[in-house]
Formats: structure tokens, C-alpha cells, sequence
């Protein structure tokens, strides 16, 4: 299919491009940003005015509930929402059931994706099998099957010996690890430690939790040259040690999920199971240390956390309740809410979601490495249209996600999104009058 775009303000963090222009796909790629080529015949014209043109977003931390939780969340589903949303390139972790510990799974779930034309889905392959933190899995060929790296997902690794293994075999075949900082024994509660978890007797988790495992990974980090990245940092402290991890160059980069970025202990209110979050959700100045962070660059990139939980699993006691939350269609617009509330440079904010994403991904992208989180002349055409003026309405009936539970419910956010090209294709187109 051949697209113009025209008249939208294309913006590409990854190159500072900022200016108003028309751009043209052909065969799955961008042809030109600077003008229609001679006898271009476009087989649709997006009007893009008044909208921003901006790389597809890269999300790497996203549930798609597949195989195993279908009933919480089914690939479809979870794939319209990522489009509906902007997203054309999703991570997802490796724990389903089974867990993604075997070549074949890996293949499958790539398939099955793959078949829907919708976002890029890039698995991340277990570190251990069965998530068991006793043996190692092949990482050689669950990379062969698709792997963009390896991880524990939300299950912490409590043997450092193994872990020191899983470092040192991935450093010498240049995989990457994603680990959440969080120690065994002290991270079990339900609430993050404070005055407000005492007050509603809710089991409490220390920041101490993540220092103590960030203080071990990178000792660690420094023994075997592994290149790790950080899933959802929460604290202030836990900060404060990649800020200075960075500065000694280890080779570490971090996300943090919209929930951190926006919310604290606070909003759990009176036991809210829409709060019931991993990590927990811990004090201002915690949240205001993590804003501060995604704005400098010390934080690389912003994730939704998607984690579709169904009804049966939410609507219980606060510590019965199944942590997670929607979060995949709120991405961009809390992105951009964030941005205007710290009066952050646009770019910076978009990059967070797209060109920064796409950097953690580095070579694991393989031939898109080149072209994803970017909009590059002769790149793959992945691509998000969306008004900037135009605010939604966050509600269970304006989710395209089998999940509904969110805490951002009620929210007025900005950004609609228009228009999402996957690959040359459009996979979202949304009516006019109707929410994004």
C-alpha cells in the first residue's frame, strides 16, 4: 500500500527533526519526508493536520496474557489495544503458562503475532527454567527462536550464585538481562513500607528491597561486563545508585512504569484494588525523584506495565487482590500529561516511549535496529498520528484491552490517537466523533 501523510508536525526525537512536512510510504517503508516524489500515486492520504507525526511507540513492558491467562487477556485484544494506543513494538515478559522457557513456545507466541498484522511483539525468553532460579536456560537458542534478552519477570532470582552464572554466560554471548530490583525475602508485602501501610495494616515492602538488589546486580555487573536493564525502578534511593552506576559506565539502562510516574501510597485510599501494583507504589518523593529521572535521562524509558487483570482477580481484599493494571492506551497520553505538568520538552517525552525504548533494544532488534523508534528515510514505516488538543476519557468502555481495571479511571488525558502505521500497513484508524 502506498500512504501520504501530509501536513502533520512530524517530530523524530532520535534525529531532532521538528518541522511540518508531508511523508510518503511505499512497500512497507518511508519513501521521502521532504516531499512526494515524482509520479507518487498514494493509495490514501492521511490528513494530518493539527496532529503530531511521530516514530511508532516501543513499549517493553507488556502482558499480552498469552499462553496460559486467556482469560484475562487474549492476544487479539491486547494487540488492538497496543495499536489503539500508538504502540507497534511490544516486550513482553516471559512469564505465561507455560513460561518461556523453550524454543518452540517462543516460536509459537512470535506466529500467532505475527499473524494478526498488528504490533511487532518481541519476547523476553526465561533466565531460568520454569522461572525456578535454579537452572539456566539456552539462551542461545531461545535467542535463535526471536529472544530480545532474558529475564525473571516479577519472580526475583534469590541465588546469587546463579545469578552470577546467568551474568556471565549472557556477557559472553552479548545478551542482555532484564531483572526488577527486588530481594527475595523483603519484597513480599502487598504495599510499599510507610506510615500509610501501617495505618491500613497492609504488609509493607522497603525501599531497602531494591537498593539491596541493585547494590548485588551491580557488583555483580562489574565482575562480568553483563549489559542489564532495570524494569520499573520505584524509588528515590534505587535512583540515586543507576544515576551512579551510570556515571562509573556500567553498561545499565532503566524504565519506569506510568503508575510510578504518576501515582503514590497515597492514592490507594481506602484498600482501591486498581492500586494493587508491582511494584507498590511508594511516597512523593519517590514519584517526584522518578519524574525528575525520566526527564534528565537517567531514566530511560517510560512503560505502561500492561498487566490485563481480570474481574475475579481485582474485586477482592486490597492483599487478595492480583497486582496489575491496563495500561497499554494510556501510555501516550501520560507521557504527554507528565510532560505538561514538569513543563518537560515535547521531544524528551516522546523520545521516553520511542527512540530511548528502542536504544534499550539495540542489536536485539536485528534489521529494525536501524529504523524502530525512528522515522528515517528508507526505514520501516512505523508510525503514530495523533492530536495533541484532543483529550479522552479514561473508562472500561473506551478500552479495547479484555482488561479494564486501571487507576487512572476517570482521568482526562491528551493525545487522541489518530492513526497507527505498523510495517507500511495501517493497523488503527480511529472514526471521527468517536474516543481513541
Amino acid at each position: 500500500m502506498k500512504l501520504l501523510i501530509k501536513n502533520g508536525r512530524v517530530i523524530d526525537p532520535a534525529s531532532g527533526r521538528d518541522a511540518v512536512c508531508d511523508i510518503t510510504i511505499a512497500a512497507g517503508r518511508i519513501v521521502a519526508m521532504d516531499g512526494m516524489p515524482q509520479g507518487f500515486a498514494p493509495n490514501k492520504v492521511i490528513d494530518a493536520t493539527g496532529c503530531i507525526v511521530m516514530p511508532g511507540l516501543v513499549d517493553l513492558a507488556v502482558r499480552l496474557r498469552e499462553p496460559g491467562y486467556e482469560h484475562e487477556g487474549m492476544l487479539e485484544s491486547e494487540m488492538a489495544a497496543a495499536v489503539a494506543g500508538g504502540v507497534t513494538s511490544v516486550v513482553c515478559p516471559p512469564d505465561t503458562d507455560p513460561v518461556l522457557d523453550e524454543p518452540g513456545l517462543v516460536e509459537m507466541l512470535k506466529m500467532r503475532a505475527e499473524k494478526l498484522h498488528q504490533s511487532r511483539v518481541f519476547p523476553l525468553g526465561a533466565l531460568t527454567r520454569g522461572l525456578a532460579g535454579e537452572v539456566l536456560t539456552e539462551m542461545a537458542e531461545l535467542t535463535e527462536a526471536g529472544c530480545v534478552g532474558f529475564s525473571q519477570a516479577e519472580v526475583p532470582l534469590g541465588n546469587t550464585q546463579v545469578m552470577q552464572r546467568a551474568l556471565q554466560y549472557a556477557a559472553t554471548y552479548g545478551y542482555s538481562v532484564w531483572l526488577r530490583p527486588q530481594e527475595l525475602h523483603l519484597g513480599k508485602g502487598v504495599a510499599a513500607s510507610g506510615p500509610l501501610a501501617t495505618r491500613l495494616g497492609l504488609s509493607g515492602v522497603p525501599v531497602a528491597a531494591e537498593t539491596i538488589a541493585l547494590h548485588t546486580l551491580f557488583e555483580l555487573m562489574k565482575s562480568t561486563g553483563a549489559r542489564v536493564h532495570l524494569c520499573r525502578i520505584s524509588s528515590a534511593a534505587g535512583i540515586e545508585l543507576v544515576r551512579q552506576a551510570k556515571a562509573q559506565g556500567l553498561p545499565v539502562t532503566c524504565d519506569v512504569s506510568i503508575n510510578s510516574l504518576h501515582l503514590t501510597d497515597t492514592d490507594i485510599g481506602y484498600f482501591d484494588s486498581r492500586m494493587r501494583l508491582n511494584p507498590p507504589l511508594r511516597q512523593q518523593r519517590d514519584r517526584d525523584a522518578l519524574r525528575a529521572a525520566l526527564a534528565d535521562g537517567t531514566v530511560d524509558a517510560l512503560v505502561s506495565d500492561h498487566t490485563p487483570v481480570d474481574e475475579d482477580a481485582k474485586t477482592l481484599p486490597f492483599a487478595e487482590a492480583e497486582p496489575g493494571a491496563t495500561g497499554l492506551e494510556m501510555l501516550l497520553g501520560l507521557a504527554l500529561k507528565w510532560q505538561q505538568q514538569d513543563a518537560v520538552p515535547l521531544a524528551r517525552a516522546l523520545a521516553a516511549v520511542s527512540a530511548e525504548p528502542a536504544r534499550v533494544l539495540g542489536a536485539a532488534l536485528g534489521t529494525l535496529q536501524a529504523s524502530c523508534g525512528k522515522l528515517v528515510e528508507g526505514g520501516v514505516a512505523d508510525v503514530c498520528v495523533f492530536d495533541p488538543q484532543a483529550h479522552w476519557t479514561v473508562s472500561s468502555e473506551s478500552l479495547r484491552s479484555q482488561g479494564k481495571h486501571t487507576p487512572f479511571s476517570g482521568y482526562e488525558l491528551p493525545g487522541r490517537v489518530r492513526c497507527t502505521i505498523v510495517g507500511g500497513q495501517i493497523a488503527f484508524e480511529a472514526r471521527a466523533g468517536t474516543p481513541a
